[in-house]
Protein backbone atom coordinates (compact mmCIF):
# COMPACT_ATOMS: atom_id res chain seq x y z
CA UNK A 1 0.00 0.00 0.00
CA UNK A 2 1.53 3.16 -1.18
CA UNK A 3 1.88 6.09 1.53
CA UNK A 4 0.82 9.39 0.51
CA UNK A 5 3.21 12.15 1.02
CA UNK A 6 2.36 15.25 2.92
CA UNK A 7 2.16 18.66 0.62
CA UNK A 8 3.90 21.60 1.76
CA UNK A 9 0.45 23.26 2.93
CA UNK A 10 0.44 19.88 5.32
CA UNK A 11 3.85 19.99 6.56
CA UNK A 12 3.37 24.16 7.43
CA UNK A 13 0.07 22.95 8.95
CA UNK A 14 1.81 20.68 11.23
CA UNK A 15 4.74 22.69 12.20
CA UNK A 16 2.67 25.44 13.11
CA UNK A 17 0.01 23.29 14.97
CA UNK A 18 1.90 20.20 16.34
CA UNK A 19 5.25 21.27 16.97
CA UNK A 20 5.46 25.13 17.52
CA UNK A 21 2.08 25.66 19.41
CA UNK A 22 1.29 21.78 21.45
CA UNK A 23 4.95 20.77 21.79
CA UNK A 24 7.19 23.39 22.42
CA UNK A 25 4.27 25.99 23.63
CA UNK A 26 6.04 28.84 21.59
CA UNK A 27 5.03 32.50 22.29
CA UNK A 28 2.73 34.60 19.60
CA UNK A 29 5.81 36.65 19.24
CA UNK A 30 7.83 33.27 17.83
CA UNK A 31 5.24 31.89 15.71
CA UNK A 32 4.79 35.63 14.01
CA UNK A 33 8.22 35.21 13.71
CA UNK A 34 8.57 31.60 12.28
CA UNK A 35 5.29 32.37 9.71
CA UNK A 36 7.00 35.69 8.36
CA UNK A 37 10.43 33.95 7.91
CA UNK A 38 8.58 31.25 5.60
CA UNK A 39 6.11 33.50 4.14
CA UNK A 40 9.24 35.85 2.85
CA UNK A 41 10.41 32.80 1.27
CA UNK A 42 7.34 31.16 -0.14
CA UNK A 43 7.06 34.59 -2.40
CA UNK A 44 10.30 34.80 -2.99
CA UNK A 45 10.27 31.37 -4.82
CA UNK A 46 7.51 31.91 -6.66
CA UNK A 47 8.30 34.70 -7.78
CA UNK A 48 11.83 33.17 -8.91
CA UNK A 49 10.33 30.12 -10.38
CA UNK A 50 7.05 31.36 -11.49
CA UNK A 51 4.86 28.86 -9.74
CA UNK A 52 1.97 29.98 -6.86
CA UNK A 53 2.84 29.24 -3.86
CA UNK A 54 0.10 26.80 -2.90
CA UNK A 55 1.83 24.76 -6.39
CA UNK A 56 5.48 24.99 -4.49
CA UNK A 57 7.17 21.56 -3.26
CA UNK A 58 9.55 21.32 -0.73
CA UNK A 59 12.13 19.77 -3.58
CA UNK A 60 11.89 23.24 -5.41
CA UNK A 61 13.10 25.18 -2.05
CA UNK A 62 15.64 23.51 -1.92
CA UNK A 63 19.58 24.98 -1.24
CA UNK A 64 19.94 26.72 -3.55
CA UNK A 65 16.70 28.26 -3.71
CA UNK A 66 17.42 29.21 0.05
CA UNK A 67 21.00 30.53 -0.45
CA UNK A 68 19.69 33.27 -3.09
CA UNK A 69 16.45 34.00 -0.45
CA UNK A 70 18.80 34.78 2.45
CA UNK A 71 20.89 36.77 -0.31
CA UNK A 72 17.47 38.69 -0.80
CA UNK A 73 17.49 39.40 2.81
CA UNK A 74 20.25 41.26 2.86
CA UNK A 75 20.81 43.06 -0.21
CA UNK A 76 17.49 43.80 -1.67
CA UNK A 77 15.05 44.27 2.26
CA UNK A 78 18.54 45.35 3.42
CA UNK A 79 18.06 42.92 6.34
CA UNK A 80 20.73 43.02 9.01
CA UNK A 81 22.62 39.77 9.62
CA UNK A 82 21.34 38.96 12.31
CA UNK A 83 17.78 39.03 11.32
CA UNK A 84 18.92 37.28 8.03
CA UNK A 85 20.59 34.70 10.81
CA UNK A 86 17.13 34.63 13.08
CA UNK A 87 14.90 34.23 9.78
CA UNK A 88 17.43 31.41 8.46
CA UNK A 89 17.34 29.92 11.83
CA UNK A 90 13.44 30.00 11.73
CA UNK A 91 13.71 27.67 8.24
CA UNK A 92 16.00 25.31 9.81
CA UNK A 93 13.84 24.34 12.44
CA UNK A 94 10.87 23.89 9.66
CA UNK A 95 13.16 21.92 7.25
CA UNK A 96 14.60 19.70 10.54
CA UNK A 97 10.50 18.89 10.98
CA UNK A 98 9.55 18.32 7.81
CA UNK A 99 12.49 16.07 7.51
CA UNK A 100 10.44 13.62 9.73
CA UNK A 101 7.14 14.08 8.23
CA UNK A 102 8.62 12.95 4.83
CA UNK A 103 12.16 11.04 4.91
CA UNK A 104 12.25 11.14 1.17
CA UNK A 105 13.50 14.64 1.03
CA UNK A 106 16.17 14.10 3.64
CA UNK A 107 18.66 15.12 1.57
CA UNK A 108 17.35 18.21 0.53
CA UNK A 109 16.77 19.03 4.09
CA UNK A 110 19.96 18.17 5.29
CA UNK A 111 21.72 20.26 2.42
CA UNK A 112 19.39 23.08 3.68
CA UNK A 113 20.47 22.92 7.28
CA UNK A 114 24.18 22.60 6.07
CA UNK A 115 23.72 26.47 5.21
CA UNK A 116 26.15 27.89 7.90
CA UNK A 117 24.87 31.09 9.62
CA UNK A 118 27.09 34.81 8.91
CA UNK A 119 29.29 35.76 11.10
CA UNK A 120 28.04 38.73 12.91
CA UNK A 121 30.65 41.70 15.05
CA UNK A 122 28.94 41.71 17.94
CA UNK A 123 27.89 45.41 18.78
CA UNK A 124 28.68 47.23 21.98
CA UNK A 125 25.74 47.90 24.29
CA UNK A 126 24.14 50.70 23.92
CA UNK A 127 22.42 52.35 27.26
CA UNK A 128 21.35 55.64 28.49
CA UNK A 129 23.21 57.59 31.52
CA UNK A 130 21.42 58.62 34.52
CA UNK A 131 21.16 62.20 32.83
CA UNK A 132 20.07 61.31 29.66
CA UNK A 133 17.63 58.92 31.12
CA UNK A 134 16.50 61.80 33.62
CA UNK A 135 15.79 63.85 30.76
CA UNK A 136 13.85 61.41 28.84
CA UNK A 137 11.48 60.42 32.04
CA UNK A 138 11.46 64.55 31.94
CA UNK A 139 9.49 64.86 28.38
CA UNK A 140 5.98 63.26 28.77
CA UNK A 141 3.36 66.02 30.13
CA UNK A 142 2.70 64.88 33.41
CA UNK A 143 -0.79 67.17 33.11
CA UNK A 144 -1.88 64.65 30.50
CA UNK A 145 -3.45 60.90 30.34
CA UNK A 146 -1.05 60.04 27.53
CA UNK A 147 2.22 61.91 29.50
CA UNK A 148 1.31 59.96 32.86
CA UNK A 149 0.83 56.81 31.17
CA UNK A 150 4.41 57.17 29.33
CA UNK A 151 6.10 58.14 32.12
CA UNK A 152 4.91 55.23 34.62
CA UNK A 153 6.02 53.17 31.14
CA UNK A 154 9.27 54.32 30.68
CA UNK A 155 10.20 54.61 34.31
CA UNK A 156 8.81 51.01 34.46
CA UNK A 157 10.93 49.81 31.60
CA UNK A 158 14.13 51.47 32.92
CA UNK A 159 14.30 50.08 36.66
CA UNK A 160 12.50 46.46 35.86
CA UNK A 161 14.41 46.12 32.79
CA UNK A 162 11.50 43.82 31.43
CA UNK A 163 11.71 43.30 27.55
CA UNK A 164 9.47 44.49 25.02
CA UNK A 165 6.19 41.85 25.36
CA UNK A 166 6.64 41.89 29.56
CA UNK A 167 6.12 44.64 29.38
CA UNK A 168 3.15 44.96 27.04
CA UNK A 169 2.26 41.92 28.58
CA UNK A 170 1.77 42.52 32.75
CA UNK A 171 -1.35 42.84 34.20
CA UNK A 172 -2.99 44.35 37.34
CA UNK A 173 -3.03 40.84 39.07
CA UNK A 174 0.84 40.66 38.48
CA UNK A 175 1.64 43.87 40.47
CA UNK A 176 2.17 44.24 44.09
CA UNK A 177 2.62 47.46 45.37
CA UNK A 178 2.37 47.24 48.79
CA UNK A 179 4.58 45.88 51.35
CA UNK A 180 7.55 44.02 49.25
CA UNK A 181 6.32 45.31 45.95
CA UNK A 182 7.16 43.47 43.55
CA UNK A 183 5.80 42.80 39.75
CA UNK A 184 5.28 38.96 37.79
CA UNK A 185 7.26 39.42 34.19
CA UNK A 186 6.22 36.64 31.82
CA UNK A 187 9.71 36.01 29.58
CA UNK A 188 10.75 33.63 26.94
CA UNK A 189 9.84 30.27 27.07
CA UNK A 190 6.86 30.85 29.26
CA UNK A 191 9.83 31.53 32.34
CA UNK A 192 8.14 33.89 34.85
CA UNK A 193 10.41 35.36 37.36
CA UNK A 194 9.80 38.20 40.23
CA UNK A 195 11.54 41.27 40.28
CA UNK A 196 11.41 43.96 42.89
CA UNK A 197 9.63 47.47 42.71
CA UNK A 198 11.37 50.45 44.25
CA UNK A 199 8.59 51.87 46.55
CA UNK A 200 8.45 55.57 44.32
CA UNK A 201 7.93 53.09 41.06
CA UNK A 202 5.40 51.15 43.23
CA UNK A 203 3.58 54.38 44.61
CA UNK A 204 3.30 55.30 40.57
CA UNK A 205 1.96 52.23 39.59
CA UNK A 206 -0.49 52.43 42.21
CA UNK A 207 -2.04 55.64 41.74
CA UNK A 208 -1.84 54.62 37.79
CA UNK A 209 -4.01 51.52 38.43
CA UNK A 210 -6.40 53.33 40.70
CA UNK A 211 -6.82 56.42 38.08
CA UNK A 212 -7.71 53.63 35.34
CA UNK A 213 -10.03 52.18 37.79
CA UNK A 214 -7.95 48.89 37.70
CA UNK A 215 -8.86 46.09 40.58
CA UNK A 216 -5.65 44.32 42.19
CA UNK A 217 -6.86 40.91 40.80
CA UNK A 218 -8.18 41.76 37.44
CA UNK A 219 -6.65 39.92 34.34
CA UNK A 220 -6.10 43.28 32.42
CA UNK A 221 -3.90 45.04 30.99
CA UNK A 222 -1.78 48.10 32.89
CA UNK A 223 -0.49 49.64 29.65
CA UNK A 224 -2.75 50.32 27.14
CA UNK A 225 -3.87 52.70 24.44
CA UNK A 226 -6.46 55.43 24.42
CA UNK A 227 -8.27 53.11 23.57
CA UNK A 228 -8.19 50.95 26.45
CA UNK A 229 -6.34 48.40 24.55
CA UNK A 230 -3.49 46.59 25.26
CA UNK A 231 0.01 48.26 23.63
CA UNK A 232 1.54 46.46 20.57
CA UNK A 233 5.56 46.21 20.27
CA UNK A 234 4.80 48.42 17.06
CA UNK A 235 2.66 51.46 19.44
CA UNK A 236 5.66 51.04 21.69
CA UNK A 237 8.42 51.87 20.06
CA UNK A 238 6.95 54.59 18.42
CA UNK A 239 6.30 55.93 22.02
CA UNK A 240 9.06 55.68 22.87
CA UNK A 241 10.52 57.59 19.47
CA UNK A 242 7.57 60.22 19.85
CA UNK A 243 9.22 61.11 23.88
CA UNK A 244 12.69 61.27 21.98
CA UNK A 245 11.62 63.42 20.10
CA UNK A 246 10.70 66.02 23.12
CA UNK A 247 13.87 65.48 25.25
CA UNK A 248 16.36 65.86 22.06
CA UNK A 249 14.83 69.51 21.95
CA UNK A 250 16.74 69.76 25.74
CA UNK A 251 19.83 66.99 25.23
CA UNK A 252 20.82 67.16 21.63
CA UNK A 253 22.55 64.38 21.62
CA UNK A 254 19.73 62.00 22.44
CA UNK A 255 18.66 62.52 18.59
CA UNK A 256 22.29 61.13 17.61
CA UNK A 257 21.34 57.80 19.13
CA UNK A 258 19.71 54.77 18.32
CA UNK A 259 17.59 54.39 21.03
CA UNK A 260 14.69 51.73 21.25
CA UNK A 261 13.30 49.84 23.98
CA UNK A 262 15.84 47.48 24.27
CA UNK A 263 17.97 50.62 25.34
CA UNK A 264 15.93 50.72 28.40
CA UNK A 265 16.55 46.99 29.42
CA UNK A 266 20.41 47.97 28.47
CA UNK A 267 20.30 51.19 30.56
CA UNK A 268 18.34 48.86 33.78
CA UNK A 269 20.87 46.69 33.76
CA UNK A 270 23.98 49.00 33.66
CA UNK A 271 23.22 51.17 36.42
CA UNK A 272 22.43 48.31 38.58
CA UNK A 273 26.18 46.69 37.79
CA UNK A 274 27.49 50.29 38.50
CA UNK A 275 25.55 50.04 41.47
CA UNK A 276 27.67 47.26 42.23
CA UNK A 277 25.39 44.45 42.48
CA UNK A 278 26.27 40.47 41.55
CA UNK A 279 26.23 39.45 38.33
CA UNK A 280 24.42 36.64 39.36
CA UNK A 281 21.22 38.96 40.88
CA UNK A 282 21.08 40.88 37.77
CA UNK A 283 21.26 37.60 35.46
CA UNK A 284 18.10 36.76 37.03
CA UNK A 285 16.71 40.25 37.39
CA UNK A 286 16.70 40.49 33.79
CA UNK A 287 15.86 37.01 33.07
CA UNK A 288 18.62 35.70 31.06
CA UNK A 289 19.46 31.76 31.04
CA UNK A 290 23.27 32.31 30.38
CA UNK A 291 25.53 34.44 32.61
CA UNK A 292 27.84 34.86 29.54
CA UNK A 293 24.44 37.06 28.77
CA UNK A 294 24.31 38.89 31.64
CA UNK A 295 28.52 39.39 31.43
CA UNK A 296 28.45 41.65 28.05
CA UNK A 297 27.08 44.61 30.15
CA UNK A 298 30.76 44.17 32.07
CA UNK A 299 32.40 44.54 28.56
CA UNK A 300 30.46 47.63 27.48
CA UNK A 301 31.24 49.60 30.85
CA UNK A 302 33.95 51.77 30.06
CA UNK A 303 34.10 53.91 33.82
CA UNK A 304 34.15 50.37 35.34
CA UNK A 305 37.26 49.46 33.00
CA UNK A 306 38.76 52.81 34.04
CA UNK A 307 38.83 52.43 37.51
CA UNK A 308 40.32 48.93 37.49
CA UNK A 309 43.02 50.43 34.91
CA UNK A 310 43.60 53.12 37.48
CA UNK A 311 43.67 50.69 40.65
CA UNK A 312 46.20 48.27 38.45
CA UNK A 313 48.52 50.90 37.19
CA UNK A 314 48.07 50.04 33.52
CA UNK A 315 47.89 52.01 31.11
CA UNK A 316 45.56 51.06 27.96
CA UNK A 317 46.67 52.23 24.34
CA UNK A 318 44.21 54.29 22.39
CA UNK A 319 41.99 53.12 20.08
CA UNK A 320 1.75 47.97 3.02
CA UNK A 321 -0.40 45.66 4.58
CA UNK A 322 -0.04 42.34 2.71
CA UNK A 323 -2.70 40.40 2.13
CA UNK A 324 -2.70 36.57 1.21
CA UNK A 325 -3.89 35.76 -2.23
CA UNK A 326 -3.10 31.91 -2.41
CA UNK A 327 -3.99 29.37 -0.06
CA UNK A 328 -0.53 28.16 0.76
CA UNK A 329 0.17 32.05 2.29
CA UNK A 330 -3.56 32.00 3.64
CA UNK A 331 -2.41 29.30 5.91
CA UNK A 332 0.32 31.26 7.18
CA UNK A 333 -1.86 34.11 7.76
CA UNK A 334 -3.23 32.31 10.43
CA UNK A 335 -0.28 32.21 12.70
CA UNK A 336 0.99 36.01 11.60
Amino acid sequence: MTTLRPTLAEMLESFFEQRLIKQRQASPATIRTYSDAIRLLLLFAAARSQIAPNRLTLAQLDRDMVLAFLDYLEVERRNSIRTRNARRAALRSFYQYAGYLDPTILAVVQRVLAIPAKRTVTPLLGYLTREELQVLLEAPNRQTWQGRRDYALLLFMARTGARVSEVIGVNAVDLTVHGKAAVRLRGKGGRERVTPLGSDLAALLHEWCAERRLAADAPVPVFTNTRGERLTRFALTHLLRRVVAVAQQRLPSLGERAISPHTLRHTAAMHLLQAGVDLNIIRAWLGHVNLDTTHHYVEADLTMKEQVLEKTGIVEPTQARYTASDAVLSLLERYG
